[in-house]
């Protein structure tokens, strides 16, 4: 090692997360702090770690971009046959990291998982770059491919296959919704004393408590 990494420090000096000041739902709060992040993060404010369990019960993580949220929860897209795909397909449960270290907050977030609609995969596909689009038609995710030339043939192929046509949606690819049962927002403080404010999903209502740091 070429550096004590455990003589890294960071004060924190965030403002005030307090139990009286947040609202009842907290998709108002996740909406103005994401606001905030996406202007102080610029295009990582929408970054996001994705953990899953495998059949197993193993953990696995990785990030993945928030495309999408409203009332009903957060949506990403990805390949259905991924590692990820199967592991939400064999436990449809997941919890999401939001880091933003320019404002010195975390958002965490655990619930069950869905599929959106082919309606709502469609929209979104139909909106991504062309090249985005034939992107997820070349990358077979998550499968051992023999070295990088794999990849370029395979792409060379389908842009010919679709040269001066509209790209559709494969039926391999679409979104996963996140639905909240809990919600965490952490506010960084001085002296490693944080401000912590959990919410609950209880009988469809949310309830709120402050935590220790």
């Amino acid at each position: 090692m070429t550096r004590n990494i455990a003589e890294i420090r960071r004060d924190y000096e965030g403002g005030r997360l307090d139990e009286g000041m947040v609202p009842e739902d907290p998709m108002m709060l996740f909406d103005e702090w994401l606001i905030l992040a996406l202007d102080a993060e610029g295009d990582d404010g929408n970054t996001m770690t994705l953990a899953t369990a495998d059949s197993q019960g193993l953990p696995h993580a990785r990030i993945v971009l928030l495309k999408g949220y409203d009332d009903r929860g957060l949506v990403f897209y990805t390949n259905y046959h991924s590692h990820k795909g199967s592991e939400l397909t064999n436990v449809p449960h997941a919890a999401l990291v939001f880091w933003w270290p320019s404002l010195g907050r975390q958002v965490r977030v655990e619930g069950g998982v869905e599929q959106v609609s082919e309606e709502e995969s469609n929209a979104y596909f139909d909106s991504r770059p062309r090249a985005s689009q034939l992107g997820a038609w070349v990358a077979t995710q998550s499968v051992v491919i023999p070295d990088r030339n794999w990849i370029e043939e395979r792409q060379h192929r389908f842009e010919q296959a679709y040269e001066g046509q509209t790209i559709p949606r494969p039926g391999h690819w679409g979104g996963y919704r996140v639905v909240p049962q809990m919600i965490e927002f952490w506010q960084g403080q001085p002296s490693r004393l944080h401000d912590r404010i959990r919410y609950e999903l209880r009988d469809g209502t949310w309830h709120s408590f402050r935590m220790a740091p």
